[in-house]
């Protein structure tokens, strides 16, 4: 009897139908070893060695479409080119690639319309789950949040009623372990250069700092506060700003970005850094290790934020009946030079015919002292 003639389909392409064919089981038989459901060890063989015979690659759309799932999970953050989304998106995508799905990034500039409006995109099941970091967090967002009907975990603060799984840091103790190192290190006109204050770190922070000089009996001066945003551009802006009117002797700033330009207005003022004005960031990013002096900054801990968040979803779309779930990642403050932390010595010249040798510039060391 004759080979059976091979179906294709309409593109030329093999399909389910080519490989039971070929391989003389059912349909039904290829199908389940295709998609994984597995079957006797010989039919296993069979069609497996089938499929590679004719060359069959399955169709992800159908298959898609079959199991209701995309092999998809989307990210949104306010910038993706701010380090400390990168170093969470880098965790959240380790994990995600290891279940087998891909990770799509989206950037929303911190607007509100853009991120409830890719929230109510999930009724389209584009993705098969989100994580999303909000700066800002409305009823809009916690109506779409409630109502998706794919699953979302939240990196940021929730109201402790919100029924979504959610990984936070508490940025008021950041700021509390900032303010305590610097009152140590025996300075006591400590500025704030913060991001806006309707923002939900901005506002945290805000309250921290405050907190933190009321518990060490310091009055605030309003004049060593000052609000911009948490860019660069605007952290200089405001750094410049706040320098034109007060003489701190320490800055605390709201995120590394912030540092930065902090950083450069003081050295553009003439101050030097941490002789005239010690200074610390937030959010512990690379930029902290590539400054010099090398920044201090505490530590929020966003790529284990980012690999809890992603380990909550993946445990999610397995069981979507879990109970929410809230996970704390506690911060921590790594020291470094620009809040007053020893430069090592230079070393002397190896060979005394050389003479005098200028110092080689060094680095501190990049290992931060956790507080």
């Amino acid at each position: 009897m004759g080979r059976k003639r091979l179906q294709e389909s309409a593109d030329g392409r093999p399909t389910v139908h080519t490989v039971a064919a070929r391989a003389g089981v059912s349909i039904a038989s290829a199908s389940r070893v295709l998609n994984g459901v597995g079957g006797s060890p010989e039919t296993v063989r069979k069609v497996r060695a089938a499929a590679a015979e004719v060359g069959y690659v399955p169709n992800a759309i159908a298959r898609s479409l079959q199991s209701q799932r995309t092999g998809l999970v989307a990210l949104a953050v306010e910038d993706i080119g701010n380090p400390v989304y990168v170093a969470m998106m880098r965790a959240i995508e380790a994990v995600v690639a290891s279940s087998g799905r891909q990770l799509v990034v989206h950037a929303t500039g911190g607007r509100i319309d853009n991120e409830t409006a890719l929230l109510r995109r999930l009724a389209n099941r584009y993705v098969d789950g989100m994580i999303i970091s909000p700066i800002r967090v409305t009823d809009d967002h916690l109506g779409a949040l409630v109502g998706s009907p794919v699953p979302v975990v939240v990196i940021g603060q929730l109201g402790a009623d919100a029924p979504v799984d959610n990984v936070r840091t508490d940025s008021r103790r950041g700021v509390a372990l900032a303010v305590d190192h610097l009152l140590a290190t025996g300075r006591r006109r400590i500025g704030f250069v913060n991001g806006p204050l309707d923002t939900v770190p901005g506002a945290a922070r805000d309250a921290g700092f405050r907190a933190a000089l009321a518990r060490h009996g310091i009055h605030l001066d309003e004049n060593l506060v000052e609000v911009g945003d948490f860019q660069y551009a605007a952290g200089r802006a405001a750094a410049v700003q706040l320098l034109a009117r007060a003489s701190p002797d320490a800055l605390l700033c709201a995120n590394d970005l912030i540092a930065v330009g902090a950083l450069h207005a003081l050295l553009a003022a003439g101050r030097r850094v941490p002789e005239d004005v010690a200074l610390v960031g937030m959010d512990d990013t690379e930029l902290a290790q590539m400054m010099f002096p090398q920044l201090s900054s505490v530590s929020l801990g966003s790529a284990e934020r980012g690999r809890r968040a992603a380990e909550l979803l993946l445990q999610r779309i397995a069981d979507p009946t879990l109970p929410p779930r809230r996970e704390q990642v506690p911060p921590s403050l790594a020291v470094r030079a620009s809040s007053g932390a020893t430069l090592p010595a230079a070393r002397p010249s190896a060979d005394p015919l050389d003479g005098p040798r200028a110092p080689t510039p060094t680095h501190p060391s990049s290992e931060g002292v956790t507080a």
